[in-house]
C-alpha cells in the first residue's frame, strides 16, 4: 500500500503567499491545504490531521505586532502539542518569533523566504514528525507488552525495559506451565537465575522448593554427592548420609547454575534422572523417585564442548528441550538505567552526565557489574547526587562532557519532546542550529 502523501497547512491571509507555496510543495509531492484566518485554521485542524502548519504573524490590516501570531501558536500548541509549526514573519517581528521558537516552535522563516531553505525544513521535520510517530507507536506497544506481562505472571519484581529482555520473559512465562526441562543460556552475571525464579514462580508448583546448585561452585568430586545425595562411608568425609538436591527440590524446580562444569559421571546419572525421575545415593543401592522440574543454565558453548567429547549430546538434548537466549546488558540498553535507579539507596539520584556515562559503558560483568558500580557510588557520592566521577568506569566510557550525542540520544530526545526540535535541542544541551547539523551529519531525519 502507498504510503499517504505528507501534508501541510498553510495559514496566511495573503492569497498569492499561499497559492505560491501551495505550488512549491506541489512540485515535491507535499499537499498543502489554506486557511486565510486563525480561525479558520484551527477548523481544518480539527476536521483532518495534517504533518506540518505554516503560519503568518500578522492577520488583521495593518498590523504589524505579530499579536495575532503568537495566540495562533499558543492555540495550536494548546489543541496539537506534538504538530510542528513553521512560523513565516517580518523584521519587525522577528523577537516575537524567536520567543516563539524557544516556546516549542519548530523554525522561523522570513519573508520573502528562500524556497530551497524552506523546502530543506519542511522535509526534515515530516520525515523527523513519521520517524517519531513510528518510534512513540513502538514504545506504547512495548509498554502495552510490559503491562500484560507485569499483570498475568509473577516477575519476582524484576526491573526491565529493553524489548530483548521482554522477548526472553514472555516466553519464559509461556513456557513455565509445560513441564519440559529448559536451558538458559547467556554470559555470566546476566541474571539467569532471575528468569528461572520466573519460571518457577508461573509453574504449575509455584509453592514448591526451589533449589539451586552452582555446578561451577564445587569440585567435581563432590557434585554428585550434591546433586543425589549419599550414605554413611560413600567417600571419606561423609560421616552421615545427606540429602541431595534433587530429594530437596522434590515436588518443585531444581536450578543447576554452571552445567556445562558437571562431570560425565554426573552427566550420565543426571540424563536418567531426566528419563526415569529414579537415581540412587551415593554409596546406597536403593533407588529413589522424585517429581523434579529441572532448568539449567550455562555460559559455555555446549556444541563445542560436545565436539570436544566433554559433555553428552544426549543430555543436551534432553535439557535444551526449551532454550532461553539471555542477551548481555550491552544488548538491551532499556534496561540500565532502571537496573542502576534500583540498586541506588532511597535518597541517591543518578545525574545526566552519569546516566550518560551508564549507558556509554560496555557492560562486560553485566548486571553484576552494575549492582556493584552503584554500590561503590553510593558510598563515594559526597551528596544526593551521583556524579560520573563516583561511578569509577574507565574514562574511554565517561562522556560527562559529550556535546555530540549519538543517534539513540537524538531520537529518544525528540520522542520525549514530541518532535518538537528546540525542546529536543534544549534536553540534549545544544542550541536548535547545532541539533539540526548533527541531525544532519547522522541522517537521522532521512533514513528514520
Amino acid at each position: 500500500m502507498l504510503a499517504a502523501m505528507p501534508t501541510v497547512l498553510i495559514i496566511d491571509d495573503n492569497a498569492a503567499v499561499a497559492i505560491a507555496l501551495e505550488v512549491l510543495f506541489s512540485l515535491h509531492d507535499i499537499a498543502a491545504l489554506r486557511a486565510a484566518s486563525p480561525e479558520e485554521g484551527l477548523a481544518v485542524l480539527a476536521r483532518q490531521p495534517v504533518d506540518l502548519v505554516i503560519q503568518d504573524m500578522n492577520f488583521s490590516a495593518d498590523t504589524t505586532s505579530g499579536e495575532e501570531g503568537v495566540a495562533l501558536f499558543r492555540e495550536i500548541r494548546q489543541r496539537h502539542p506534538d504538530l510542528p509549526v513553521i512560523l513565516l514573519t517580518a523584521w519587525t517581528h522577528l523577537d516575537a518569533a524567536v520567543d516563539l521558537v524557544k516556546a516549542g516552535a519548530a523554525d522561523y522563516l522570513s519573508k520573502p523566504w528562500n524556497d530551497e531553505r524552506l523546502l530543506a525544513t519542511v522535509t526534515n521535520l515530516i520525515e523527523l514528525g513519521q520517524a517519531n510517530r513510528a518510534l512513540t507507536s513502538r514504545l506504547q506497544r512495548e509498554r502495552r507488552a510490559k503491562r500484560e506481562l507485569e499483570q498475568n505472571f509473577d516477575l519476582r519484581g524484576l526491573v526491565w525495559q529493553d524489548p530483548a529482555t521482554e522477548r526472553v520473559l514472555h516466553l519464559a512465562c509461556q513456557v513455565a506451565r509445560a513441564d519440559v526441562p529448559v536451558l538458559i543460556t547467556g554470559p555470566n552475571g546476566t541474571g539467569k537465575e532471575r528468569i528461572a525464579e520466573i519460571i518457577q514462580a508461573n509453574s504449575q508448583v509455584p509453592d514448591g522448593p526451589f533449589v539451586v546448585l552452582n555446578c561451577g561452585a564445587l569440585p567435581s568430586e563432590l557434585i554428585e554427592a550434591e546433586l543425589f545425595g549419599a550414605d554413611a562411608g560413600a567417600y571419606t568425609g561423609a560421616s552421615k548420609a545427606r540429602e541431595g538436591k534433587f530429594e530437596a527440590a522434590d515436588g518443585g524446580t531444581l536450578f543447576l547454575d554452571e552445567i556445562g562444569n558437571l562431570p560425565l559421571a554426573g552427566q550420565m546419572k543426571l540424563l536418567r534422572v531426566l528419563e526415569t525421575g529414579r537415581f540412587e545415593r551415593l554409596g546406597s543401592n536403593r533407588e529413589r523417585q522424585v517429581k523434579v522440574r529441572v532448568i539449567s543454565a550455562t555460559n559455555a558453548d555446549l556444541g563445542a564442548m560436545i565436539r570436544a567429547g566433554s559433555f553428552r549430546e544426549d543430555l543436551f538434548y534432553r535439557l535444551n528441550v526449551i532454550e532461553l537466549r539471555l542477551p548481555p546488558l550491552a544488548a538491551r540498553p532499556g534496561d540500565i538505567l532502571p537496573l542502576a535507579l534500583s540498586f541506588l539507596p532511597r535518597g541517591k539520584r543518578l545525574h545526566a552526565s552519569a546516566e550518560a556515562a551508564l549507558l556509554a559503558h560496555t557492560w562486560p560483568g553485566n548486571v553484576r557489574e552494575l549492582k556493584n558500580v552503584m554500590a561503590r557510588a553510593s558510598l563515594l557520592a559526597q551528596g544526593e547526587v551521583i556524579m560520573v566521577a563516583d561511578l569509577g568506569l574507565p574514562a574511554v566510557h565517561v562522556a560527562a562532557n559529550d556535546t555530540e550525542p549519538d543517534r539513540d540520544a537524538i531520537a529518544q530526545a525528540l520522542a520525549r519532546a514530541g518532535g518538537v526540535v528546540a525542546q529536543a535541542a534544549a534536553e540534549l544541551g545544544l542550541s536548535r542550529q547545532a541539533l539540526y547539523r548533527r541531525m544532519e551529519r547522522l541522517g537521522i531525519a532521512r533514513s528514520a
